[in-house]
């Protein structure tokens, strides 16, 4: 192992070595230091090993926000193993197929997933440990240093999924030197970066934003839940000066009394994932006046693409701006964004078809739809692609319409993401109402309820007379529904 690879548990090893008393992680009044929290992934990474976790095997993890996480990270990134989180939102028939593309040699859950989980393990044939019997194992482990001398900074450290436009899940698989690349900024800061975090850690964004906050021996603040309320209190609890969040999650923040919590400490207060309304920026400067706001687009799959800067995020309303540092971003020929960088995922994982159609001669093509305008500067104007972004979240419409289908007041269904400022796309559930039936949109969220996260369920409904399909191939013409809604087009069933 070379000394000067880019390797993620390095990382912890020298902050636990230079800073080991300093915050590392925080989950309201619960704190681990570097020491504390590199010692524990020490023992974590033993007690794997034990359990014959070794390098280049996938532990799939599945969990909501908890420190405990934390550990496991690094425990993996000592190992060469991969670390898999599962969205904490999935419900067992979701999961199931997930931890099946993984391959993993273990399957780790915490309290309120261990009966699911326990079913989902029992019938893929995957070995179980819940935390309490992970930590219970690694309490009797050295906190010795884990040396893995195979362990290659180009070797696989994460796999998060992502929903294909089919609903099929693709991991995404990001090596120690791309996620470590993601984040790096820290011989450029003199002072910690404090980062609170409204992202879950199923996410990347919390991973990219910890490394970003990690390189400066700073600290990542989690939060339960990303209420106004839980952000804004863990910035003054942690004094902290960074806070990103997607723009629904401001306006949140933005409608809380100002004079409730002291965000005096803020220096960056930043944006992106889904369109950012002029409006948005303009309440941010004046509610956070002694800070910098900056706008990114980027995805899993790339990390950051493009960033618009503080100086210019008043004067390019719906620019993304130009390349970040060190990518390179282009229009194909049909204006699709198209994106270049040391900072790309490896590929989609045991999925060559899926990879080779999004990478193409070393250009990810993102799905998005793409103008360029002066100085280099990019706005995003729509998607290729049918997926749904809603919320920092990906929605494939097949799989919510399969599930709506079933409802006995459902004739036929299409789902479409509705352009919104706050979300940047709104599920949309467009029905024909089964004869008889008067279908309401609290009845078909209530439906989704076993079946889909949350995050998937429609949150507007439209009743129609037909959903309009090609004449040749009967498939449904989504952007023509959109134009039909948007457009106010007579549109309720006879």
């Amino acid at each position: 192992m070379s000394a000067t690879s880019l390797l993620v548990g390095e990382l912890f090893r020298q902050h636990a070595q230079v800073v080991p008393d300093s915050p590392a992680v925080s989950l309201g009044s619960e704190v681990l230091t570097y020491a504390e929290l590199n010692a524990a992934g020490n023992r974590v990474a033993a007690a794997l090993r034990a359990e014959g976790v070794g390098h280049g095997d996938r532990v799939v993890m599945w969990s909501d926000t908890a420190l405990e996480v934390l550990p496991l990270f690094v425990a993996l990134a000592k190992l060469g193993a991969v670390f898999a989180p599962l969205n904490a939102h999935y419900s067992e028939e979701e999961a199931a197929p997930v931890v099946a593309l993984a391959k993993p040699r273990l399957l780790v859950v915490d309290a309120a997933r261990e009966a699911a989980g326990r079913e989902v393990a029992g019938k893929l044939g995957v070995p179980l440990l819940s935390f309490e019997e992970l930590h219970a194992g690694a309490a009797g482990q050295p906190a010795a240093e884990i040396d893995e001398p195979a362990l290659l900074e180009t070797d696989p450290h994460v796999v998060f999924f992502t929903s294909g436009s089919t609903g099929r899940p693709k991991g995404v698989v990001l090596s120690h030197r791309a996620n470590w690349l993601r984040g790096y900024q820290g011989v450029f800061r003199d002072v910690p970066e404090i980062s609170v975090c409204m992202f879950p850690l199923f996410h990347m964004a919390p991973f990219t934003l910890g490394l970003a906050a990690w390189q400066t021996r700073g600290e990542l603040a989690l939060v339960p839940v990303a209420s106004a309320e839980e952000l804004l209190s863990a910035v003054e609890t942690r004094r902290a000066n960074r806070l990103y969040c997607i723009p629904a999650v401001w306006a949140r923040i933005l409608a809380v009394d100002p004079g409730r919590f002291d965000t005096s400490t803020l220096r960056e207060v930043d944006t992106g994932t889904s369109a950012t309304p002029i409006e948005l920026v303009r309440a941010l400067k004046k509610r956070f006046p002694q800070t910098a706001t900056r706008i990114y687009y980027g995805s899993t799959e790339v990390g950051s693409a493009t960033t618009l800067a503080d100086a210019d995020v008043l004067d390019k309303p719906g620019s993304v701006g130009p390349a970040s540092p060190g990518v390179e971003v282009r229009l194909s020929d049909a204006g699709e964004v198209c994106v270049r960088s040391p900072f790309l995922f490896d590929g989609y994982f045991e999925d060559p078809e899926a990879t080779a159609a999004a990478l193409r001669d070393g250009w990810f093509h993102t799905g998005d739809l793409g103008a360029l305008g002066p100085h280099g500067c990019f706005s995003i104007v729509g998607r290729v692609k049918e997926l749904i972004r809603t919320g920092g979240e990906s929605v494939a419409p097949t799989e919510v319409e399969e599930v709506l289908s079933s409802h006995p007041g459902v004739a036929e269904v299409a789902v479409v993401g509705l352009p919104d400022a706050e979300w940047g796309e709104l599920v949309c559930a467009f029905v024909v109402p089964a004869v008889g039936a008067e279908p309401t949109l609290a009845k078909l969220q209530e439906h989704c309820e076993a079946s889909l996260a949350s995050f998937k369920k429609p949150r507007r409904l439209e009743l129609a007379r037909e959903i309009p399909r090609t004449a040749a191939t009967g498939q449904i013409q989504r952007t023509l529904i959109v134009q039909q809604i948007v457009s106010d087009i007579p549109k309720e069933p006879a």
